[in-house]
């Protein structure tokens, strides 16, 4: 299916609004949980959308850049994996294979701002001494504006313009290529939940992994509510159980006090 002019500057407004979000970090918006069923909305196919969401969170949730490492962007990967779903009719799986090299590019785009950046340096210093808070908001409001102009063009021209090429290229691949797209794809949302568990996962937390696991495997259902459900009620036991241990601490210590011990 082909994406219209007006799709596409929509699409890109909505990236440029993201960006600030991306870096303000004030509602957390950017990621691809809320970003792929919003593009899906405006492509009138929310169903992928939804999908491609839960595909692509999953494939970043244990992606972070650590000091001077860069990462790839979530933001246009996330655009990028529904446009390739909906303008070549593959799968969610290899749509994310195939849109994950647009966060590199994007990771790139952002790594040569951050070296035109250092423009700023000087007069940031000269800001700060003066204590001229108005000069500093400028330099931060002008980097943000820049930064959302930027990736804005570079998410038209991805969505858009370079709509046909991409199909084309697409179509030439060979089948074995194009499955071997969406085997990667399907390992990437298991490779970023992995990297996840490396970070949060305690032993104590292990029989609730096994009983979703099981639960999801064993159990034939339609949708993932029931598990997300489950996984919602263990979260709740252990806050509660942690609660009630704190309050105990807490209440033989102030027993203890006014004993006289």
């Amino acid at each position: 299916m082909e994406i219209t002019l007006l799709q596409g500057i929509i699409i890109t407004l909505v990236v440029m609004v993201l960006v600030v979000d991306r870096h303000l970090e004030a509602l957390f918006i950017f990621r691809p949980i809320i970003v792929c069923p919003i593009v899906g909305a405006i492509l009138g196919d929310l169903n992928t959308g939804l999908v491609a969401g839960g595909m692509v969170e999953l494939a970043f949730a244990g992606i972070a850049g650590i000091g001077g490492a860069s990462v790839p962007e979530a933001l246009l990967t996330s655009v990028m994996t529904v446009v390739f779903a909906h303008i070549t009719g593959n799968n969610v799986a290899t749509s994310l294979a195939l849109a994950y090299p647009f966060g590199v590019l994007l990771q790139f785009l952002w790594t040569v701002r951050n070296t035109a950046f250092t423009a700023f340096n000087g007069p940031a210093e000269r800001y700060a001494k003066e204590g001229n808070i108005k000069g500093l908001f400028k330099l931060c409001f002008y980097g943000i504006v820049i930064t959302s102009i930027a990736t804005g063009i570079l998410t038209f021209l991805s969505v858009y313009a370079a709509q046909e090429p991409l199909r084309a290229l697409v179509e030439a691949m060979p089948d074995w290529l194009i499955n071997g797209f969406q085997v990667a794809g399907g390992l990437l949302p298991a490779v970023g939940f992995a990297m996840l568990l490396r970070v949060t996962l305690k032993a104590r937390y292990v029989p609730y992994l096994l009983a979703g696991f099981l639960f999801a495997t064993f159990i034939q259902i339609d949708n993932v509510l029931p598990v997300a459900i489950m996984g919602v009620a263990f979260a709740l036991m252990e806050y509660f159980r942690s609660g009630e241990k704190e309050a105990a601490v807490a209440s033989s210590g102030n027993g203890g006090e006014a004993s006289g011990i």
